[in-house]
C-alpha cells in the first residue's frame, strides 16, 4: 500500500496526531457527560427533592446562627458566610453518592458496554465527573435564588458567576470521582451507601462550610486543611460574595482542587475496569 508520501500527500505531523487524540478524548468525555446528564432530564423530580436540603439549612440553621455573634469573620454577615458553605455542601451531597450509578450500570449490563468501547477509562471517569458538575449547577441555581431572597450580597457579574460555576463543577467532579473509587472497591449498593453516609458528615463538618477554621481545635484544623471541601468553600466565598475574601488565595484553591481531582481521576481510571468483574 502506498504511503502518504508516495501518494503525494504530506505525512501527518506529530502535533496533528496529538491534537486529534486530544480532540477525540474530549469528545468521548463530553459524550459520557451528556449521556449521564440526560438522566436528570428524564427525572426532574430529583431537582425538587435535592432543593429541600439547602432551603432547610439556610432558612432554619442560618436564621438561628445569625443571632450568634462572632461566628463569621470580620464584618461579613453570617447568612452571607453560610450561603457559600451550603452551596458547597449541596454539591457535595450530589456528588458523594454518584458512584452508586456505576454499581447500577454494572448490574444492568451498561458498564460492560462502556468498558468494551475504545474510549480511555480516564475519559469515562472524566465524563461522569462532568455530569456530576452539571447536576451540582442546578443546586447552585437554587442556592443563588434563595440567597437573593435572604438579602445575601452576591456578586452577579458574568465573570464572578462563571468562576463560581467553574469551582462548583471542579469540586463536584472531584467528590464524584472519589465516590466512583469507593464504588469500584466495595462493589455493592449496601456497602457503598453505608460508607457514603459515614463520609459525608465528616467531610462537611471538618471544613470551613459553616464556621471558620479559627474556631476549631488544632487537631480538627489540621484535618480541615487536608479536606478539599475547605478550598472549594474558600474559593466560593471570594467569588460569589460581595464582601467575601479568600484565606488562601483563589489561585491556590484552584491548584489544590485540580491536583486532587487529577490524582483521583488517575486512581478511578485504574479501578474502573475492575467494576465489570
Amino acid at each position: 500500500m502506498a504511503t502518504p508520501g508516495e501518494r503525494g500527500e504530506p505525512p501527518a505531523s506529530a502535533d496533528e496526531d496529538t491534537s486529534q487524540e486530544v480532540g477525540d478524548y474530549i469528545t468521548q468525555a463530553v459524550a459520557v457527560a451528556i449521556a449521564e446528564a440526560q438522566k436528570l432530564y428524564h427525572d426532574p423530580t430529583e431537582l425538587l427533592t435535592r432543593a429541600i436540603q439547602p432551603v432547610l439549612w439556610l432558612m432554619l440553621f442560618g436564621k438561628v446562627m445569625s443571632r450568634v455573634r462572632g461566628v463569621a469573620p470580620g464584618n461579613l454577615p453570617y447568612m452571607d458566610y453560610l450561603s457559600a458553605g451550603i452551596l458547597a455542601q449541596s454539591a457535595l451531597f450530589v456528588a458523594i453518592f454518584y458512584g452508586i450509578s456505576a454499581i447500577w450500570e454494572r448490574d444492568l449490563g451498561v458498564l460492560q458496554r462502556y468498558l468494551v468501547s475504545p474510549a480511555p477509562r480516564s475519559a469515562l471517569v472524566l465524563g461522569k465527573a462532568l455530569s456530576a458538575g452539571v447536576r451540582a449547577l442546578s443546586q447552585a441555581a437554587v442556592v443563588y435564588i434563595l440567597a437573593m431572597f435572604l438579602d445575601v450580597s452576591l456578586k452577579l457579574s458574568p465573570l464572578a458567576i462563571a468562576g463560581t460555576a467553574l469551582i462548583i463543577v471542579l469540586g463536584s467532579g472531584l467528590f464524584a470521582t472519589l465516590s466512583l473509587i469507593i464504588a469500584c472497591i466495595v462493589k455493592t449498593r449496601e456497602r457503598f451507601m453505608g460508607i457514603g453516609q459515614v463520609l459525608t458528615m465528616p467531610i462537611f463538618f471538618a471544613s470551613n462550610a459553616i464556621y471558620p477554621l479559627s474556631l476549631m481545635p488544632n487537631w480538627l484544623k489540621a484535618v480541615s486543611l487536608l479536606n478539599p471541601l475547605t478550598y472549594e468553600v474558600d474559593a466560593l466565598r471570594a467569588l460569589m460574595l460581595t464582601r467575601g475574601s479568600s484565606d488562601y488565595g483563589i489561585a491556590v484553591d484552584f491548584v489544590i482542587l485540580i491536583a486532587t481531582a487529577t490524582i483521583l481521576t488517575f486512581i478511578a481510571a485504574r479501578l474502573y475496569r475492575r467494576m465489570g468483574y
